[in-house]
């Protein structure tokens, strides 16, 4: 009996492992494969402008005889090409351009005709930034009459704002190919001017915790950040301790590009590395791209520079990374002489010649000069023309 049940027991055991071993081998569901998808690349180019500084004799001398009218187009006659050339081209508007209810002025407290800010989009501007120190010189009617002017020709501007949920809400971003361009901007101060008491969010002020906050929250929906920072010391071409930290603090939030002016002067460009592995760029001073600002001892306030930004985004498979490919400058003079029925004008460095020198207002003027202080200040990222041709003939 014990041997029955044994052999029993052994032939069911059997009989299940055969039965079981009959069967097709079960294998792991294999993880569908995306196939890799073509990498596809985009460029922009990014042109930046320092301050354009509107004195009185700048406004006068593009007066329309016996009336209330300017034309500027002559004033930047000479770089609209390179300004049209850009995706997007950018210029810090010192100058608030109230209207002329408020009276036209010069310094020390300005107000510009608006037939100015026409002479810098019909030369192919497309973002305009205020926050500077002179923004609310005539107040805050005509810093909303300034906004009014370029809302009513759809032209984007930084740098002051309408109402505190706009400031908060409303992010400043141009996509151009594919590629979102962000923008902030900023300033050191306001010349002892006060913001309306019920409109503290009026302007863009330099607050490390204001900016954190606002770059933080706009770095996820952009591929490039670009913050604009009108800061440093006048007639200095030498960088602050502030001006370092300020850039030190914005790599560790994540911006890549800062384009800086209020000096005057030019100032040197640097390339900072961030914590999490990319790189700002940091324009530290673009110098004025116009102005009649008078210093015998510093003669360099007629030179400025043109940021020339080309920016690379490659995406695949959801994801993408964006760059910039190229940070070089072209270096401008602002001419103009003792005759007053001749307009400021705006040359690149490489057109400018040494007959054109001789006649400037500022005295023993050469090509050479001009040349050598925009080599020690820029250094190897002078951009020459016939590099620019090249630059600007490839994708």
């Amino acid at each position: 009996m014990r041997f029955s049940l044994k052999f029993t027991a052994l032939a069911v055991f059997v009989a299940f492992t055969l039965a079981n071993s009959c069967k097709e081998p079960t294998v792991p569901a294999e993880k569908p494969v995306r196939k890799s998808e073509k990498a596809v690349t985009s460029y922009i180019t990014i042109v930046a402008a320092g301050d354009n500084l509107i004195h009185d004799i700048i406004y006068n001398r593009a007066r329309i005889s016996g009336e209330e009218r300017f034309n500027f187009s002559a004033n930047y006659a000479q770089i609209e090409s390179i300004i049209k050339e850009a995706d997007i081209a950018f210029v810090n508007q010192e100058t608030v351009l109230g209207g002329k209810q408020f009276g036209h002025s010069g310094y020390p407290v300005f107000n510009t005709p608006q037939d100015a800010g026409l002479g810098l989009i019909n030369a192919g501007f497309n973002v305009i930034s205020h926050a500077s120190n002179h923004v609310m010189d005539k107040g805050e009617k005509a810093a909303f009459a300034t906004m009014d002017f370029w809302d009513s020709l759809g032209v984007r501007y930084l740098g002051i704002f309408r109402s505190e949920e706009k400031r908060k809400n409303e992010h400043q971003i141009i996509e151009k190919n594919d590629i979102k361009v962000g923008f902030l901007s900023y300033t050191y101060s306001l010349n002892g001017f006060p913001l309306p008491s019920d409109k503290p969010w009026m302007v863009g002020l330099i607050d490390k915790e204001t900016m954190a906050h606002e770059i933080d929250r706009l770095r996820p929906h952009c591929d490039l950040l670009v913050v604009s920072m009108h800061w440093g010391n006048e007639f200095q071409h030498t960088v602050s301790n502030t001006q370092k930290d300020l850039a030190d603090f914005m790599a560790l939030h994540k911006v890549d590009v800062i384009i800086g002016h209020h000096p005057h002067v030019t100032c040197p460009i640097d390339v900072i590395p961030r914590p999490d592995g990319g790189k700002l760029v940091v324009y530290y001073s673009l110098g004025d791209l116009m102005s009649h600002t008078q210093s015998d001892w510093t003669p360099d306030t007629i030179t400025g520079g043109l940021a020339f930004i080309k920016v690379k985004k490659t995406q695949a498979n959801d994801e993408s990374s964006c760059t910039v490919e190229t940070a070089l400058v072209i270096p401008t003079v602002c001419h103009y002489n003792y005759d007053r029925g001749t307009p400021f004008v705006v040359y690149p460095l490489w057109d400018y010649t040494d007959e054109l020198a001789s006649k400037h207002y500022k005295k023993n003027m050469t090509v050479e000069y001009l040349r050598n202080v925009a080599r020690q200040v820029f250094g190897i990222r002078v951009l020459e023309k016939e590099q620019y041709e090249r630059l600007v003939a490839l994708p």
